[in-house]
């Protein structure tokens, strides 16, 4: 795959994000409204998975900064905060999978050791940046771990762990080299 090949995926898969934030924000914790899920992470995980972990957070950086800056997504905290949550999902799916065969179940086993450490990097994160940051009390944010904070990342990451696996399963063809799709092809 040339450069130019490489880094017009990577553009359109950033902006499948963008309109995937755009279009679907919806609330899932009835005691946190202002946590909205979106699917923004579906296309990065695409793109992680498809061209590279490193192609995967840089696609995640550009959604970030778009987000954080154009859309209203907290500026500079919102930024950090998106790329070392969603970054951490997408290291270490990406690791899992590439570590343990590439394989359906090391995929699924790297999704959802994934979906639990960006969970587990939330607490912190929102320990840390939401009451030093964002003039948040931290009672406030400790008194919201339990029934808003963890159970929200755990179903976002979650469910944007498993749209990307049924999405992946049945579009990745289309992401391999011709020769690759040809060659099979042939030796029938």
């Amino acid at each position: 795959m040339s450069k130019t090949q490489r880094l017009t995926r990577m553009a359109l898969l950033a902006a499948v994000s963008i309109v995937c934030i755009l279009l679907i924000q919806i609330p899932i914790i009835p005691a946190a409204p202002f946590l909205k899920y979106d699917m923004a992470d579906v296309p990065i995980l695409m793109g992680a998975f498809m061209l590279g972990p490193l192609a995967g957070i840089e696609i995640l950086v550009a959604v970030s900064a778009i987000q954080a800056f154009f859309m209203g997504g907290d500026g500079i905290i919102g930024l950090l905060m998106h790329v070392i949550s969603s970054g951490t999902l997408i290291g270490v799916a990406c690791l899992i999978y590439n570590k343990t065969g590439k394989s359906t179940k090391a995929m699924i086993l790297g999704l959802v050791a994934g979906s639990l450490a960006m969970t587990v990097m939330m607490i912190p994160l929102n320990l840390i940046f939401t009451s030093l940051f964002m003039d948040v009390p931290l009672d406030k944010v400790i008194s919201m771990l339990v029934p808003a904070i963890i159970p929200f990342n755990l179903l976002k990451a979650g469910l944007n762990s498993l749209i990307f696996f049924f999405v992946y399963k049945s579009i990745r063809f289309l992401f391999k080299e011709k020769s690759e799709i040809i060659t099979p092809q042939l030796n029938k």
